[in-house]
């Protein structure tokens, strides 16, 4: 059994199936979506720590079961067998299983602006139940454009702050009925491009910056929250033939995150919009039980 992909998904997944009897390999680049995150939160008794502390107690417990095996190449390329999977990484090595779990999670796409990349996990969030909570009452600004990922975002961001300035770089492409909603709450719309974001060398967690554009007053905030968009961290699912809801993630099953591909699942982050630690990690779960589920329905004939 191939895992890919070391995020709380795929560790989940692989004690679980290690906890089965199962043999599993599981491949990690060491690339997390939250690498640059100071902590994470929502998941019950882990609230706050940091993520790279999860990985080494998660890769800690599963040093007990001696059928997981942790590989820290990156996988390339996935091609469908008769009975299976091969998998081939960047290295040249190739593997082959029956059953293939794609839990490689996505890629945040960035605005390209000098501070961006630098406040990123810092000074600029993408999820507000993630990180609102230490940013609460503090002077916002949401990044987006549209009615959903800049109008929307910046109306939900009123239940952390009531200083919320929404930021479209350019054209808002609001509706007339969402500019009187955010009208109604009293965010600004800036629609000015945005040539920089004008931090210290050193950007500690809740300092403030100035968001400076091209024309017009420079604003000064305590965090971003934005929502332009991510890809998926690997193109596996799709060169498999996974059926796609969109660029962002695999349509599954909700029950065992299968797929349309018999024997492909897929969990965490590039299978819903829910891009929570504690939801990847019960998903990883949920993959895992089905995964020994058919293994054994074809085994106990």
């Amino acid at each position: 059994m191939i895992v890919v992909g070391g995020g709380p998904a795929g560790l989940n997944a692989a004690l679980v199936l290690g906890r089965c009897r199962r043999n599993v390999l599981l491949f990690d680049e060491g690339k997390p979506r939250n690498a640059v995150s100071h902590a994470l939160h929502g998941f019950l008794s882990r609230d706050g720590i940091p993520p790279a502390q999860l990985r080494a107690i998660a890769r800690e417990q599963l040093a007990a079961y001696p059928s997981v095996g942790i590989d820290e190449d990156r996988v390339v390329d996935a091609a469908r067998m008769d009975k299976g999977f091969s998998i081939t990484t960047r290295d040249g090595r190739i593997f082959f299983t029956r059953k293939l779990l794609l839990a490689a999670g996505v890629v945040d796409k960035l605005p390209q602006q000098p501070g961006f990349r630098e406040l990123y996990g810092v000074g600029l969030f993408h999820c507000p139940y993630c990180d609102g909570w230490e940013m609460r009452d503090q002077p916002l600004a949401v990044y987006g454009r549209g009615d959903d990922k800049g109008g929307g975002l910046a109306l939900e961001m009123t239940h952390w702050s009531r200083d919320t300035v929404l930021c479209t770089d350019g054209p808002s492409q609001l509706s007339i009925d969402c500019r009187r909603r955010l009208d109604k709450y009293g965010i600004v719309i800036r629609e000015e491009k945005i040539v920089r974001l004008e931090i210290s060398s050193s950007v500690p967690y809740h300092a403030a910056f100035d968001i400076v554009f091209e024309t017009g007053p420079r604003l000064r905030r305590s965090a971003i929250f934005f929502n332009t968009g991510r890809h998926q961290a690997t193109d596996l699912a799709a060169r498999l033939g996974c059926d796609m809801y969109d660029p962002k993630g695999c349509k599954v099953d909700d029950d065992y995150q299968m797929t349309n591909v018999p024997g492909l699942y897929v969990a965490g982050d590039a299978s819903r919009d829910v891009l929570q630690v504690i939801v990847a990690a019960a998903e990883g779960a949920q993959a895992a039980i089905g995964i020994n589920n058919a293994l054994l329905r074809e085994d106990l004939v």
